[in-house]
């Protein structure tokens, strides 16, 4: 039952009000996990695997990361609520989202678009290629007309978006080439974050999975039921564990690349606490924070092991 006397009492939306509650929709932990990581592992692999770097276009399209995530993040809440995902459940709980961040998703994507297209004129086409791509799958995520996510492909176009056109983005930066003999061992090195951050997508849908089914999202929870779910987002963690050790294996990977395994007992602790609490949100926080902490180790460890590779020259 509603409390009237809390609704009553609610703060007016007035300007410092929605002045902080969009500031609030830049999450920085959204930015450092799905943004900056796969951008670094990019820079890493140039750096370690193709020996050079280039600080000026590293400060630049890290900028342009920032901007694209600011997009990414004001579209999906305005677009949610538009759709009134967040209010299923409690329709008088929040207020109407401004237009505001409309226009500040929109300011955000124009201006990472400006700075991929002056990244282009000096790196070449390929950044033109990344951006155009990365900035479709950014704004139509859940934003009109495409709406990926009602489409049900929501989970392969973040894997998409901030595994390989992320790292390979990244590392055209500095490398400036189309060579498949530096782009394909790079590209599988991709798939870590990858699989990794829609694994990750997959958890994050579990707790919300009757509100997704009430407005219409076709994603993976809503499809195939939250306890398969559970296996198939554990299958998609390891799946990238197993790159990380067969890239190695090969010798593609660099071996000090093999201390991101050190993650599996913590994909096992996601795998052990979902199986027993997906029907519970709140029971099932942990196995989020589990996996989290599964792909930001695995992501960390592997990028500090391509790193390793000029300084200690660690291969097999």
């Amino acid at each position: 039952m509603t409390d009237q006397a809390s609704v009553a009492t609610r703060p007016a939306g007035g300007p410092a009000v929605w002045v902080g509650r969009l500031a609030s929709l830049i999450r920085y932990r959204f930015f450092l996990y799905a943004g900056l990581l796969p951008y670094l592992l990019g820079a890493a692999w140039a750096h370690g695997m193709v020996d050079v770097f280039r600080p000026d276009m590293f400060w630049i399209g890290l900028g342009g990361i920032l901007l694209s995530v600011i997009g990414v993040e004001t579209f999906n809440e305005y677009f949610d609520s538009r759709m009134g995902t967040d209010r299923v459940f409690d329709p008088e709980d929040l207020p109407p989202m401004s237009p505001m961040v409309l226009y500040l998703g929109l300011a955000a994507f124009a201006a990472a678009l400006a700075v991929g297209i002056y990244l282009t004129t000096i790196a070449g086409w390929p950044i033109l290629l990344y951006t155009g791509l990365g900035g479709m799958a950014a704004a139509f995520y859940v934003g009109p007309p495409i709406r990926w996510v009602y489409r049900g492909l929501g989970e392969a176009v973040i894997a998409l978006s901030y595994g390989p056109l992320m790292v390979l983005g990244s590392l055209h930066l500095h490398a400036r080439t189309m060579d498949w003999a530096v782009i394909g061992p790079a590209l599988l090195a991709s798939l870590v974050p990858g699989l990794l951050i829609m694994a990750l997508a997959v958890t994050n849908a579990i707790p919300d999975y009757h509100q997704d089914r009430l407005v219409g999202k076709r994603n993976l929870v809503v499809r195939m039921g939250r306890e398969r779910a559970v296996l198939v987002y554990n299958g998609m963690a390891l799946a990238a564990l197993c790159v990380v050790a067969l890239g190695v294996a090969l010798g593609l990977f660099p071996l000090a690349c093999a201390a991101a395994l050190v993650a599996l007992p913590l994909l096992y602790q996601s795998l052990q606490r979902a199986r027993t609490s997906w029907q519970s949100p709140r029971a099932f926080v942990p196995a989020v924070r589990a996996i989290v902490r599964t792909y930001v180790v695995t992501t960390v460890l592997f990028t500090l092991g391509l790193l390793a590779e000029p300084l200690f020259g660690l291969s097999l």
